[in-house]
Order: structure tokens, then sequence, then C-alpha cells
């Protein structure tokens, strides 16, 4: 079976033999990929209503557990957005009625952002959805294959999410 990735692979070797391409072959694929899975994103959060920066604030808070809260600097540490935008987006949030701020008890200056009801709804909704997109991306693959992929792109990925600030 031929893909898009196979024949621009193809072309630049007739027209550049002189370099090693075989880079494209994987590289290619998974920026290809990429943008498969953000069309199925953006299908599955716009039908809860929800744009993809808001889901991942919502999801944030909802997998910190009962109460569902954090604070905006670990917000800022799982989203990695800067504090200008995280308070943007908190105050969007906030008139959508997705999520309220709290006073921090431990700190009389800091707040807790609280995900509503409606939050948790909308998050728990909006992520059934997008592993049902995610699941007919990785239909063709078995269960091994699946497995074998999350290794190889783990051991690819990991030195950039590990990397020291």
């Amino acid at each position: 079976m031929e893909d898009e990735v196979d024949r621009l692979v193809s072309a630049w070797r007739r027209e550049r033999p002189d370099l090693d391409v075989e880079p494209l072959e994987v590289l290619s694929r998974v920026s290809r990929l990429a943008r498969h899975l953000d069309r199925a994103r953006r299908l599955a959060f716009a039908e809860h209503a929800l744009e993809p920066w808001e889901f991942d604030v919502l999801t944030a808070l909802r997998r910190a557990g009962n109460p569902y809260q954090l604070s905006p600097g670990q917000l800022l540490t799982q989203t990695l957005v800067t504090s200008g935008t995280m308070t943007n987006r908190i105050d969007r949030l906030t008139k959508k009625g997705l999520v309220e701020r709290l006073p921090d008890p431990s700190d009389r200056r800091g707040v807790l952002v609280r995900l509503t009801t409606e939050g948790q709804d909308r998050a728990d909704q909006a992520l059934a959805g997008l592993l049902d997109q995610e699941r007919a991306i990785l239909a063709e693959l078995s269960r091994a294959q699946r497995g074998e992929l999350a290794g190889l792109l783990r051991q690819l990925t990991a030195p950039f999410d590990n990397i020291p600030g």
C-alpha cells in the first residue's frame, strides 16, 4: 500500500539522489498524522462547544481528581502557556460557567481554579468523543502494533519532555 509520503520520498530520491531522505519516511508521516489528529480533536471538541485550549484546561482540572482544582501556576505547568494567557483563559472559562475562582486557603493572596459541574460534564463528554475519534484513527493497527508504536514514539518524545526548564 502506497501513501503520499511514499510519493514525496520517491520524488526527492529522484531529484536529490545525493541526500539521504530516510527521515522523511517517518517524520513526514508523523506530521501528516498530527494534522489528521488535530482535525479529529477539533471535531470532537466542537461537538461539545469547546475549543482545544478549553479542553486542555478543563481536562487538566479533571485529571487533578476531586475537588478538581489547581492553582493557576499548576495549570501553566500542565498546559505550557504564559501566565497572561492562562489568566485570559481562566477569565473566559469563568464567564462560560465552566470553572470558578476560589481563594487559596493556604495563601491569602492566591487563588485556586475549580471545575464546575458543567465544566466536568463537558470535559467528560468531549474526552469520550475524542477517544472515539482516536480509536478510528488507530483502527488499522492491532493491539500489539499500537503498543509497539506507543513505545517507539515514547522513545522519540521522552528526551523532549524531560528537558530541564
